[in-house]
């Protein structure tokens, strides 16, 4: 029995001793099974956090179309839907390349047509060098990146169609989205996160304010400007007729998917979930900046309007979201809360000076992300708190850090602002020289939706004022 039971022992032993032998072996294995996980886990954080923000596009849809007249409705829709693809077409075609290829301080130069060696690429983007070095440090194939920044870049081209809604040709919207997300967006991006030369420089955007949201706001002035205001806005005495939106549940239901979209924008570009503090912080950020955003708007308009206004509110909620993108990552929540607070004044102020400088912005896309793009940017150098995430942005002027990062931001939006709007004043001309770039006055009074579309939102829609009249103002309805 004793016997019996020794040798059982000793047999255990054996076994055991060359599983230990294996060890190492085991290990490794676990290793490269873990490592593998890692990018998995990765890969679908940067593809959901990418989904949230091509569901932003659903969200702008609502907000622009319920901030313009029911007779343009349609027209919304079709340019917020269509615009998406035409940016997947020319990011894909051309701007993947000049933003992320490598080559200079000012343009990519390799990887242009297409998205040069995707289907042969390693499973980990940190291994694959190739000709998009600059986005390396992503561990996630390339795909994932590309299908990620895509959605960035039609981002900023959805921008554009707020500000010059309601009088704009649809077949040149469509060509100044394409050539904008092709050329202009890629270029000033491959200068901040391309490895150009504002990167260089030191200046930071973490998620967009200026690569994505000042761009679309600049090409939008742009537009404006030669396009001019619609009809019955204003009047010769200078007088300002205000044309109010025909759906503010649309408004509402608008601006609140497109704040849950921004927790993909803001926290999916760390474009991983190795570091769990930091995708927390910045959602945690990103979602104070807007709440004191929609607070302080809602304040300011009371005071300068006498109501809380909730087209006020509500843009206070995005400008809040705007201006936290570029510092979300680099400043704490206490400053997240000031930097939001203050976009909500802003907007409100940028809102009532562009109706003052006789700008029509018929769904205040320019105070929005024009005027917060240029303050999130800024914020970078003011608030920036090394701390929160060491050997970055570093420290801004109210931590210690001196001038030197807020000087390299403000060289940031002015090089980005003079490049986009130049150029992109220049291609509007251009598109107004070619093809014109507004619909007729009878159009325009008739709604773009039966002159452009030939067909309408709300077809059982009763009319209750006069044909043309807006609430006896002399607005054009």
């Amino acid at each position: 029995m004793y016997r019996k039971l020794l040798l059982t022992i000793l047999g255990g032993l054996t076994v055991a001793g060359g599983a230990w032998a294996a060890d190492p072996l085991t290990l490794d294995k676990i290793a490269a099974d873990n490592a593998t996980l890692k990018v998995g886990l990765d890969t679908l954080w940067v593809l959901l956090a990418g989904a949230l923000v091509f569901f932003m596009n659903t969200g702008f849809g609502c907000v622009e179309s319920g901030l313009c007249r029911q007779k343009n409705t349609v027209n919304i829709l079709a340019k917020n839907f269509i615009v998406f693809a035409i940016a997947s077409l020319s990011f894909y075609v051309l701007g993947w390349g000049l933003m992320f290829g490598n080559g200079t301080g000012f343009i990519g130069m390799q990887g242009l047509v297409g998205v040069t060696g995707a289907d042969n690429s390693p499973a980990t983007g940190d291994a694959y060098q190739g000709v998009y070095k600059a986005i390396a440090w992503a561990g996630v194939p390339l795909w994932a990146k590309f299908f990620f920044q895509l959605v960035f870049a039609g981002t900023a081209a959805t921008i554009v169609s707020g500000a010059v809604a309601e009088r704009i040709k649809f077949s040149s919207f469509l060509v100044f989205s394409f050539i904008l997300v092709a050329v202009f967006y890629p270029i000033t991006g491959h200068w901040i996160w391309g490895g150009g030369w504002l990167a260089a420089k030191g200046m930071w955007d973490f998620a967009g304010s200026t690569v994505v949201h000042s761009v679309g706001g600049w090409a939008a002035l742009a537009g404006v400007l030669v396009l001019g205001p619609r009809l019955g806005k204003f009047s010769k005495d200078g007088k300002v007729h205000p044309i109010p939106g025909h759906n503010l549940t649309s408004v509402f239901l608008g601006v609140f998917i497109l704040w849950l979209g921004w927790f993909g924008f803001n926290p999916g570009s760390t474009m991983s979930l190795g570091d769990g503090k930091l995708v927390a912080h910045v959602f945690l950020t990103t979602n104070m900046a807007a709440a004191l955003g929609a607070i302080t708007a809602m304040a300011t308009a009371w005071v300068m309007l006498g109501k809380p206004d909730l087209t006020m509110i509500a843009n206070g909620c995005l400008a809040g979201l705007v201006a936290i993108t570029a510092p979300c990552a680099f400043v704490s929540v206490p400053a997240s809360l000031v930097i939001g607070g203050i976009a909500g004044v802003f907007v409100v102020l940028a809102v009532i000076g562009f109706d003052k400088a006789r700008i029509d912005d018929p769904v205040g896309a320019l105070s929005v992300h024009l005027v917060n793009g240029v303050w999130g940017t800024l914020a970078v150098g003011l608030f920036a708190k090394d701390s929160v995430q060491p050997g970055t942005a570093g420290n801004g002027l109210f931590n210690g850090g001196g001038l030197t990062l807020l000087t390299n931001q403000f060289i940031g939006v002015v090089a980005v602002g003079g490049f986009t709007f130049v150029g992109t004043y220049i291609v509007w001309m251009v598109l107004k020289a070619v093809m014109g770039i507004r619909v007729t006055a009878e159009e325009e009074v008739e709604g773009l939706d039966i002159g452009e579309h030939g067909n309408e939102a709300y077809p059982d829609f009763v009319v209750t004022q006069p044909a043309g009249i807006h609430s006896g103002k002399g607005g054009v309805n």
